[in-house]
């Protein structure tokens, strides 16, 4: 079933799981949700990977609480760099690392909120391969990103949320010699690859949307996708699955 839940000590975990047809062990991807949490856009973007040949899981970091108070300390444990998100992702990284659909090389993708997890994530030495998709970037990133795994990143040009990060993010790859590809989408806002029902937006995200001119954009989600796709297949794929 698509729907599964992660044993933790102290809860599971509830995540989607989407895995190619097939039989052959693939590489995986964790993937980190934007603000809103579980939504349809999510099992969207689960399924596009899963079709482009990964064995993809998205676990719900809202799960505990009411939403906007998961979301704050969502965003303070990002700010510091630790706390129950990096634990909860880290579980179900573990998770999918042990199943047998997967090779063992895992990447990660993250979308607004999930966008920065995805930078910092990509520093820790588990991933190799990240996609960060209009997500913050830290003022030390220079030094953050010393040791990190190859990069893909996409950002809108009209979203006025992010300010420089596109600029900070390749400065930072830049001067430790890691492989990146970031591209900066003109005609774009926040959240172009993020497809949600107009019932799915809730009222406390009405107005950052509208501040960051976010908004679906088919022409770059299309590109993006694809590039996304490739940069994961360069660095994921294995000639023999794990045995």
């Amino acid at each position: 079933m698509p729907e599964v839940e992660i044993p933790r000590a102290d809860a599971s975990l509830p995540a989607y799981l989407a895995v190619p047809d097939g039989g052959d062990s693939r590489p995986g991807v964790v993937i980190i949700h934007d603000a809103l949490g579980m939504t349809t856009d999510l099992h969207r973007q689960a399924d596009w990977l899963a079709g482009a040949g990964f064995v993809s899981l998205a676990p719900d970091l809202l799960h505990w609480g009411w939403r906007p108070r998961c979301v704050v300390a969502a965003m303070r444990a990002l700010a510091a760099g630790r706390g129950r998100p990096f634990d909860e992702i880290e579980s179900a990284r573990t998770w999918l690392v042990a199943r047998p659909e997967c090779t063992g090389r895992i990447g990660v993708i993250g979308f607004c909120l999930g966008g920065g997890f995805a930078v910092l994530l990509a520093a820790g030495g588990n991933y190799q391969a990240a996609s960060v998709n209009y997500g913050a970037v830290p003022d030390d990133a220079d030094g953050l990103l010393a040791d990190a795994c190859p990069v893909v990143a996409g950002y809108g040009g009209l979203d006025r949320s992010v300010g420089d990060a596109p600029q900070r993010l390749e400065h930072a790859l830049d001067a430790n010699d890691i492989s990146y590809d970031i591209r900066v989408y003109p005609d774009a806002g926040h959240s172009f690859l993020n497809d949600h029902p107009s019932g799915e937006m809730p009222w406390w995200a009405a107005l950052p949307a509208r501040f960051a001119r976010a908004g679906y954009h088919d022409p770059s989600a299309v590109d993006a996708r694809a590039r996304i796709e490739s940069f994961f297949h360069e660095h994921l794929d294995v000639t023999e699955p794990r045995s």
